[in-house]
């Protein structure tokens, strides 16, 4: 049976890169494509050439529908399998499914299948019971060698970091716990804009007022309390009030608006503003039928403005959408991309598509996603060269006016390096091994080995590590110790001996002498200070006092230092605490 579709030139090559990827390997992968990218197509060509029973899973109902219709569209029958549209066939050789009404009904899945697909598949966690774990790892017992592949447009998960260990291009993303374990295609959204295959956006400027929720406490996620932001919003309704007179102005020339809150009550605030025949809310609490009612009014534009929390983020196709007000914070790139990219499908008589950004997210839609949560809003991505293999890093960090970075938050490099000629790589699975360079680090007391600066444990020796939260515990509850959150560090010099005066936040100081006449005094200063200078981007061996003082603006300071009294009459340092993350507060950090 021949395709209906002409297949776009990247949607061929992820097609071909997975049928590479699985001749030579059972290990799951993970295509990566944009928003719009047409994610379908290539699920229904990769079914159709499929010779094994296959089942496609997503998360809503929507894409079960989405997905089966393109694989009809071929001529071939497929299966449903979702509550929601209340079809329960697994007898096909290829059935589309929801996730929650298969693992509801593992009994009747039974048979052998070759390949599990994984739509939208940054949903998957790494959690043995999960119901996507639970449903691959039934299928295994039937078949060892099952295939598992998924496609996202964004591989990464708030709390989790990314989805997939290996990126095909050569480096590492996520540790031994991802539920994938290889990227084996990625397009970049620009790619699709430039060559027209997506609308371009256009930004336009949040003049006449926006939210400010840099103050509020963020959770482990990036994320903020909902009661936090229902209190600050609740101060702010004028900015509201002006913030949808304003999308209302640019929306008279638009076709269809999306509106993105930030809770509940915000949305139904928002609401409110908004002319009532025109305008539907959807949130996770709305009945489902009502969702569908007013999702297809809204695709018919017999309403125009559409207001979500948190529920039209994946899944939702609506091409006609020309403008999206963002008026809820994240700090999750790939949730920004998800929201923009409801906007960027291209539809009949749409030149372009206005995005307005009201919660001061300051995301570049364009930049990839880091990994980890912004450590501030200051912070952007940063490109920071390993001095030990020369990969090019993406972390967060900061520039210069000249786009110099002068600080970046990268602790291990990502680049991916083949084995030595010669040297067995059976011991590793013949995998290529991460670089082991780490720009921020813990080194082990017992052997000297530069461990994560979350590790309890030395990987070198397997010693225990001094914990600093132990080791700051104890010092504060000694009469006779000091410690200071450290807020910079001067330094001075005469002749070979160099002086480092510690300053802390409220004022007090600790000093400590490095004679550079002495080798072990000069092994201990780089060990310390030079192999972290530029933030170990640039690892310096000084051998001399002029040479450092030139330099010091680069050198870095200890987030706390530790001094005991000695002989009763001075304090002497006893440990410097590096890149300390834990409960006690860092200075300047209230």
């Amino acid at each position: 049976m021949n395709a209906p579709f002409k297949l776009r030139p990247y949607q061929q090559e992820a097609v071909e890169a997975t049928l590479r990827h699985f001749r030579q390997s059972d290990e799951s992968a993970v295509i990566v494509l944009p928003t719009g990218a047409g994610k379908s197509l290539v699920i229904a060509e990769l079914a159709r050439l499929a010779r094994r029973r296959i089942l496609v899973l997503t998360h809503v109902k929507e894409l079960v529908e989405q997905n089966h219709a393109k694989y009809q569209s071929y001529g071939l029958t497929g299966g449903i399998f979702s509550a929601g549209l209340n079809r329960k066939e697994s007898r096909h050789p290829v059935t589309f499914a929801s996730v929650q009404s298969v693992a509801a009904n593992l009994d009747q899945f039974w048979d052998e299948y070759s390949l599990v697909i994984v739509d939208e598949c940054h949903r998957v966690s790494g959690e043995e019971n999960s119901q996507y774990q639970r449903i691959i790892e039934r299928l295994r017992q039937q078949n060892p060698a099952l295939k598992v592949l998924g496609l996202t447009a964004t591989p990464y998960r708030l709390g989790m970091g990314w989805i997939y260990r290996y990126h095909y291009r050569g480096f590492v993303r996520g540790d031994e716990d991802t539920p994938f374990q290889h990227c084996i295609y990625e397009l970049p959204l620009s790619y699709m804009i430039n060559r027209g295959y997506l609308t371009r956006p256009e930004w336009v400027d949040a003049a006449v007022a926006h939210y400010d929720f840099s103050a509020l406490a963020r959770d482990r996620f990036g994320e903020y309390a909902e009661k936090d932001v229902n209190a600050l919003l609740s101060k702010h309704r004028r900015v509201t009030r002006a913030i949808i007179e304003q999308v209302m102005e640019l929306a008279t020339q638009r076709q269809g608006v999306m509106i993105f809150a930030a809770t509940v009550d915000h949305a139904r605030e928002i609401t409110g503003y908004l002319p009532a025949p025109e305008t539907a809310l959807v949130t996770g609490a709305t009945d489902q039928k009502a969702r569908a009612s007013m999702i297809r009014r809204f695709k018919q534009r017999q309403l125009k403005y559409l207001v979500n929390v948190s529920v039209l983020t994946t899944g939702f196709d609506a091409p006609h959408v020309d403008l999206i007000a963002i008026l809820r914070p994240t700090q999750s790139v790939s949730l920004y991309q998800q929201m923009v990219g409801r906007g960027l499908r291209l539809s009949e008589g749409k030149r372009d598509c206005l995005v307005i950004d009201y919660a001061g997210n300051r995301m570049n839609l364009h930049h990839p996603e880091v990994g980890e949560p912004k450590p501030d809003p200051d912070s952007e991505p940063v490109q920071v060269f390993c001095p030990g293999c020369g990969f090019a890093n993406i972390f967060w960090g900061k520039t210069d006016s000249d786009g110099r970075v002068i600080e970046h938050y990268g602790r291990r490099c990502q680049g991916l390096l083949a084995p030595a000629e010669g040297e067995d790589a059976a011991g590793h699975n013949g995998r290529p091994q991460q670089c082991d360079y780490r720009f921020r680090f813990k080194e082990c007391p017992h052997c000297g080995g530069e461990n994560d600066i979350a590790a309890r444990t030395c990987g070198h020796c397997q010693q225990a590590i001094i914990d600093p939260d132990d080791q700051l515990r104890e010092a504060l509850q000694l009469k006779d110790a000091m410690v200071i959150r450290c807020a910079g560090l001067s330094l001075s010099g005469e002749g070979s001996t160099l002086k480092l005066t510690y300053h802390g936040e409220d004022g007090e100081e600790l000093r400590e002498t490095f004679d550079f006449s002495k080798p072990g005094q000069r092994a201990v200063f780089n060990k310390l200070f030079g192999r972290r200078f530029a933030g170990g981007q640039a690892p310096k061996t000084f051998t001399g006092v002029a040479q450092v003082l030139a330099a010091q603006a680069l050198l870095p300071a200890p987030d706390f230092v530790i001094a005991r009294k000695h002989n009763k009459r001075y304090w002497q340092v006893q440990a410097r605490v590096f890149d300390y993350q834990g409960p006690y507060r860092k200075a300047h950090a209230l």
